[in-house]
């Protein structure tokens, strides 16, 4: 069991593992903490954000929606590769999915394919909001693959984790297409790689 570590012991890691980090605003206070419970955590989440421009991307992710209010993250990763930290705690970026994802990632094994949404992501992940537009033509500039591999190397690193414990959304619930663009079998090799 891995209970969340504290937001500045995040933010060390982050910084120890290399990653150019932006804090926004008061972001280590900033969560949904009052909806349920934060923890224990069991992986790092990735998505792409549908969106263009990193102000307004930056600005979305921390502020949400009427409809869904923010944080929307933990992390933006924009296309210059830096880490913009919106918000520490419970965020609106996982939604439910499915039991069995969770079951294999705490087991650290193989996923079996996502067909139900009966489990809220938003207690067990770490979420991280990626800069582009999610039509598989948005290119991902090398700095940002960077970022996403640091930032998920940094956090597996802290709680002992191995690289099967790093997702993107499209795995975890049924519909999602996030992140498109690359293959998270691909990110997690270079995460494999990052952390021997």
């Amino acid at each position: 069991m891995s209970p969340p570590m504290s937001a500045g012991r995040f933010l060390d890691i982050l910084r120890d593992e290399g990653v150019t980090v932006v804090e926004v605003g008061d972001w280590e206070h900033h969560n949904r903490n009052h909806k349920g419970p934060w923890g224990p955590m069991h992986g790092v989440m990735i998505h792409h954000t549908a969106t263009s421009g990193s102000q307004r991307t930056v600005e979305i992710c921390r502020d949400g929606y009427a409809s869904l209010p923010g944080p929307l993250c933990h992390g933006v990763i924009t296309k210059d590769g830096h880490v913009h930290l919106v918000g520490y705690g419970r965020a609106n970026h996982a939604g439910l999915g499915d039991d069995d994802v969770l079951r294999a990632v705490i087991a650290e094994k193989r996923l079996p394919p996502d067909n139900e949404a009966n489990t809220d992501g938003n207690r067990h992940f770490y979420g991280f909001e990626c800069e582009n537009l999610g039509d598989g033509e948005d290119p991902w500039p090398a700095e940002q693959l960077e970022a996403i591999e640091k930032v998920s190397a940094a956090i597996c690193r802290h709680h002992g984790w191995t690289e099967r414990s790093v997702i993107g959304h499209l795995e975890w619930q049924p519909g999602k297409i996030d992140p498109l663009g690359f293959t998270m079998n691909e990110m997690r090799d270079r995460i494999e790689e990052r952390l021997k």
